[in-house]
């Protein structure tokens, strides 16, 4: 590699000292690997999903033949809530922040002609229906499941706190979890069946140290509790990844991954003796913040999303999203996703940025920060912890008000100025002269309603014995500790809905099928 003077490129630099010197040697502040990235360039993708699962097939392929090189794809917020699109309080809302999908055909009319043996697959939708609906799909596409590459998201603890309620509690959220990692372990050995999502918790407003803290604590509660269960650590250890946030404050999010690669490294040998190297080393993946995205001069997102994306690149992440332009309307429009992935690109191919591995270390600014980001992490991990059991805090409401604080605090030093973001409280300009890109922003996606009479017409049409059969068989599974997945995946392959397989769950755990009491169960 060359610089277009002629200057030739290392791999990666350093000096003479001490320290961390090499990326790809433990800790890995600098890296996974003594190059820019493992496999040679991230992973490129945007979140994708609207309506239904064949438009959003189509904006899956659209992405795939501009050069994507892994899938995102995020559920509606029924489907995040585990509620059928025929929910009566589901249909104002359905495929409208996301794909609707509740039942084997949607995920299979999802994938369909998906590349599975060159693209990874990854879902932000709930794990245990993300992880069966995926493996229909590719046994319907005659892709061997011990195949796939992909992921889904574990936030047990803060999900009814920060995401879609569920009404499930917080240990059998954690039961789940525990079930899918495990299982794949098995199944699915390639699979990263355990993405820590601090992204999701982390817009409320967290700082990065927040972020990683409360990262970290569910990290050491899972895997604590499959240890308990006799899953070796370095079984699923190589498999964790850290989906991380990406906000505006460009060398801390830089120092902010660097330490998580070191507090990770040490976690996982200190305290849970694993010798595989690669148990040691933290997958990073990001989506880059929505928060930091405004309504107002939406053309400047564009310039935010550039900024994060390359901070990423610098701190060597294996994967990225970038939010898209619009973020602050809707789910992405086509111009705005093809302007998140061309700003990927264009970074990799055009800027040199990618050539070489943590391309910041050694700067006395940035090794500092990734010091002190490390030492506080450490200092608020240990503080949650000495006030108790996680699941405990999740139950009692510690983490909701955490949460709230962050919000509050965040809106609060937006007003007062001391949070300066431009278009908002800076160089504003008046509403009618703020046009450029309206006519994409602006694009209204209704509710989906020909999905909603699908989805009646197929409940309508299925065999109701036998999906009451494979949901009896959901409810004896929760009471008895059987793995869920297998259960989950041969309930939604007989006919059962993503809606009526946590009904089923709920009325395992003795709470009502339906928390809003609107529906009855099949054959009721």
């Amino acid at each position: 590699m060359r610089t277009r003077s002629g200057i030739p490129i290392q791999r990666y630099y350093c000096s003479d000292m001490g320290g961390d010197l090499k990326p790809g040697e433990f800790p890995f502040t600098r890296g996974r690997a003594a190059g820019p990235h493992a496999s040679g360039k991230w992973i490129q993708r945007e979140l994708s999903g609207e309506g239904d699962a064949q438009h959003s097939n189509r904006q899956i392929h659209y992405l795939i033949g501009h050069g994507q090189t892994g899938i995102d794809v995020i559920g509606d917020s029924p489907t995040q809530a585990m509620i059928d699109p025929d929910h009566p309080l589901a249909r104002i809302a359905v495929g409208t922040q996301g794909v609707s999908l509740c039942c084997k055909q949607d995920f299979i009319e999802l994938f369909r002609g998906v590349p599975f043996e060159r693209v990874s697959i990854s879902s932000s939708a709930p794990p245990i229906i993300a992880l069966a609906g995926l493996k229909l799909a590719a046994r319907e596409a005659g892709f061997p499941v011990d195949k796939l590459r992909g992921s889904i998201l574990q936030t047990p603890l803060y999900a009814e706190d920060c995401c879609y309620a569920m009404h499930l509690p917080v240990e059998f959220r954690v039961r789940m979890s525990l079930d899918a990692i495990a299982y794949c372990t098995q199944a699915a050995p390639r699979f990263h069946s355990y993405v820590e999502d601090t992204y999701f918790f982390s817009e409320s407003g967290l700082t990065p140290v927040e972020e990683m803290a409360l990262g970290f604590v569910e990290i050491r509660h899972l895997a604590r509790k499959l240890v308990a269960r006799g899953v070796p650590i370095d079984s699923f250890a190589p498999r964790i990844a850290i989906l991380v946030n990406c906000g505006m404050e460009f060398f801390e999010e830089v120092a902010k991954i660097r330490a998580s690669r070191r507090l990770f490294a040490k976690m996982m040998r200190d305290e849970f003796g694993a010798k595989d190297p690669r148990s040691c080393s933290a997958i990073i993946t990001s989506h880059t913040s929505g928060l930091s995205l405004t309504a107002q001069q939406p053309a400047n997102n564009i310039i935010r999303g550039t900024l994060q994306a390359l901070s990423l690149v610098f701190a060597g992440a294996q994967a990225m999203e970038i939010s898209a332009f619009d973020e602050a309307f809707r789910t992405p429009s086509r111009e705005a996703h093809l302007v998140g992935l061309r700003t990927q690109q264009i970074i990799d191919i055009e800027s040199g940025a990618a050539r070489v591995a943590d391309p910041l270390g050694g700067s006395y600014f940035v090794e500092a920060l990734t010091d002190e980001i490390e030492a506080r992490v450490r200092a608020r991990i240990d503080e949650i912890e000495r006030m108790g059991d996680a699941e405990v805090l999740s139950r009692t409401g510690y983490f909701k008000g955490v949460f709230h604080d962050a919000m509050e605090e965040s809106q609060r030093r937006l007003d007062a100025g001391e949070l300066p973001v431009v278009g908002v409280n800076v160089h504003r300009i008046p509403d009618e002269d703020d046009t450029l890109l309206r006519e994409v922003t602006e694009r209204k996606i209704e509710p989906w309603t020909q999905h909603v009479e699908r989805i009646i017409a197929f409940k309508q049409a299925r065999d109701c014995a036998s999906v009451t059969r494979v949901l009896a068989q959901v409810t004896t599974a929760v009471r008895d500790e059987t793995n869920l997945v297998p259960v989950v995946t041969d309930a939604l392959d007989a006919g059962a809905t993503a809606g009526e397989v946590a009904g089923a769950m709920r009325v395992g755990l003795g709470l009502p099928y339906d928390p809003h009491g609107l529906v009855e169960p099949p054959g009721a």
